[in-house]
């Protein structure tokens, strides 16, 4: 268990700070079903602190494609309904960061969600994310925080050492509740190593998957999985001795996504990390489009009473 100031559990879990992920709909965005307008009119229904948006999200109609009018639209959009607004991408270069950091500024958001994508040795991996924070640390003081997420591939104690090593004041780790499967590792273990560096989180449920000496996840409806949930949310709460230090909990549910095993029991001191594209659900067939897309807004909507509810048992339990 981790150290943590007594008697705020109950506190924090009242004032609980959750984000809709527009991942919670990601095929109604690939399909353009939801664009990232209704997102906010969604988060302001459900009475959410904000959204978290991937650039891609909506596809053609995107943040990345919008003009400086959609843009300001957007922007005074998330302003009347009190939403603040992070922005996510999926991988750590250059350019990639520069357009999420265009986008991030331009609607007013205050924090930019990235994680690395590279194929080699893990020494090698290693060195370009070094590269690429090297590159981030000229924005530190942009007005906006960073978050690298442990995305599947790289262990609680790589990410640490990055932030550790980074030189930046304003970058810290964004906790998935389920992507240390894929690296190999226990949740309550990995949550222990990056716990000091956790600002941000991604919640979902998911089921491991035994895939050889390591694990692959696939992502299912939230208190339906092997993940424990109740567990992961109170550490998550309690971290910070004055104020609490997660700032953002991400409702991301995310029915059917699947990743295979990265990390493995055999894998040595320098493994090969394969090349992986972002991360997505399957799209269901044609004659099932329809049903599948309104089963995923019930899913999302359901995923924001449980979490409520789990929220309301940390109330009502004893300190």
């Amino acid at each position: 268990m981790l150290t943590h100031t007594p008697h705020t559990l109950a506190e924090r879990a009242a004032q609980i700070p959750l984000y809709l992920h527009a991942y919670a709909f990601h095929l109604n965005m690939r399909y353009e079903r939801l664009l990232p307008h209704d997102l906010l009119d969604i988060a302001h229904q459900q009475h959410l602190r904000g959204v978290k948006i991937h650039v891609e999200d909506g596809e053609s109609q995107s943040l990345r494609t919008f003009n400086a009018d959609a843009f300001a639209q957007f922007k005074a959009k998330a302003q009347h309904y009190q939403l603040d607004v992070h922005i996510e991408t999926s991988a750590s270069d250059n350019a990639t960061l520069d357009e999420a950091m265009r986008i991030a500024h331009a609607t007013g958001a205050t924090s930019v969600r990235f994680y690395p994508r590279y194929e080699g040795h893990l020494s090698t991996v290693m060195a370009k994310i070094k590269q690429d924070l090297a590159y981030l640390r000229q924005f530190d003081d942009c007005g906006l925080t960073f978050t690298i997420e442990q995305h599947e591939d790289l262990k609680g104690h790589e990410l640490v050492t990055l932030v550790e090593n980074s030189g930046m004041k304003n970058l810290s780790i964004l906790f998935d509740f389920g992507n240390m499967i894929n690296a190999n590792e226990q949740p309550l273990e990995a949550l222990a190593v990056m716990a000091p560096y956790i600002t941000q989180v991604h919640i979902k449920d998911a089921k491991r998957l035994k895939e050889g000496k390591g694990w692959g996840h696939e992502a299912c409806r939230t208190g339906e999985g092997d993940l424990p949930l109740k567990a992961m949310l109170t550490e998550l709460l309690l971290l910070g001795k004055v104020h609490p230090q997660v700032i953002a909990f991400g409702l991301e549910e995310e029915v059917d996504y699947y990743a295979p095993a990265f990390r493995f029991d055999d894998e040595g001191d320098d493994p090969w990390i394969p090349w992986r594209d972002a991360s997505f659900t399957p799209l269901p067939s044609d004659e099932q489009r329809d049903q599948r897309l309104a089963l995923e807004y019930q899913h999302a909507l359901e995923q924001i009473v449980y979490i409520r509810q789990l929220c309301a048992e940390l109330i009502a339990s004893p300190a």
